[in-house]
């Protein structure tokens, strides 16, 4: 996988777009296709072993909470559909609605995860990032319905903190280690500890006089200062790939802007062949990525045992 400067190559892309203040699939995904679809990201269950979960919100209950903690409860956990969310809310996976509608509530403003009656609580899918198993899975069905496997590009989204470097007066990203240093001293700890302090703490008084230099992100500044596709509201820069490099959850560890922790990588914000057969779209505000191509493709999507697929209406406006 390499830079590319060529970020002409998108622009058929952004020709058939629709304006981003609209709720439209083509806002993210080209007009043109046969068929559209959303895969859903998977979200996350837990529940104590031999145990419930004390009452919410956290604040209101400190002390339970705090004695739970020191408890020491061993926790089952599960990826978990979207289909068997609904199941255990009584609710239904609608093809346009998000998560919160599922389980009955929005956790990101409640302040509270939902909990079922068999007393599993719900972590919701994460927003503008696919999983590495899940994208492989993707990109294993996708390898079938192009011609150039093997002359791809994928863009990744300009905005994810520390991935590129810019002008500024503060890191673009700082890590703090809590246990397990290389030295293994309490010296060590308090020394990374006041420096990640020293670079993270926003001081008002002194911060206008701060000295700007360039901070470096993941990617080289050569990359960081490059061009970018330019499309509504995203700007991306763009990678020469193929898919096989793609088509193993390893990709997280491998690509140029991987993250220290493979986890916390994120998945290409599109990915589209050379022969335009199909686009992948992964907006950092949606929790499910959207796919362009043809019908046969997203029956091959919602076939898939590992994806969990719904097929998408071409104008299809979907609810925040």
């Amino acid at each position: 996988m390499e830079w590319t400067t060529d970020v002409a190559r998108g622009d058929w892309i952004r020709e058939r777009l629709d304006d981003r203040l609209t709720a439209s699939i083509h806002a993210l995904v080209p007009r043109g296709f046969e068929a559209y679809a959303r895969v859903l990201h998977p979200a996350t269950r837990e529940r104590p072993v031999g145990a419930t979960w004390p009452p919410e919100p956290v604040e209101r209950h400190r002390a339970e909470w705090d004695a739970f903690s020191r408890a020491g409860h061993s926790l089952d956990s599960a990826a978990v559909t979207w289909a068997e969310t609904a199941d255990a809310f009584d609710s239904r996976v609608d093809p346009r609605g998000p998560w919160h509608e599922l389980v009955g509530f929005d956790e990101s403003h409640s302040g509270e995860q939902a909990r079922d009656d068999a007393g599993w609580r719900y972590t919701e899918p994460e927003e503008g990032r696919l999983d590495a198993a899940s994208l492989a899975s993707i990109v294993r069905v996708l390898a079938r319905f192009t011609g150039t496997g093997d002359d791809v590009v994928a863009g990744i989204w300009d905005g994810w903190g520390g991935v590129l470097g810019f002008m500024g007066s503060a890191p673009s990203r700082a890590t703090l280690t809590l246990s397990g240093s290389p030295a293994g001293t309490d010296d060590d700890e308090r020394r990374r500890h006041a420096e990640f302090l020293a670079q993270s703490i926003h001081d008002p008084f002194n911060s206008p006089f701060a000295k700007v230099s360039w901070q470096p992100g993941i990617l080289s500044e050569d990359i960081s200062r490059g061009p970018r596709l330019a499309l509504p509201g995203r700007d991306h820069v763009l990678f020469r790939a193929s898919l096989a490099e793609f088509a193993q959850p390893s990709w997280a560890a491998l690509v140029p802007w991987a993250d220290e922790v493979a986890e916390w990588t994120a998945s290409p914000s599109l990915v589209w062949p050379a022969d335009r057969a199909w686009v992948l779209a992964t907006d950092v505000d949606l929790d499910s990525t959207l796919i362009a191509g043809s019908a046969a493709l997203v029956d091959a999507l919602r076939a898939a045992p590992s994806l969990e697929t719904v097929d998408l209406p071409e104008d299809t406006t979907l609810r925040p």
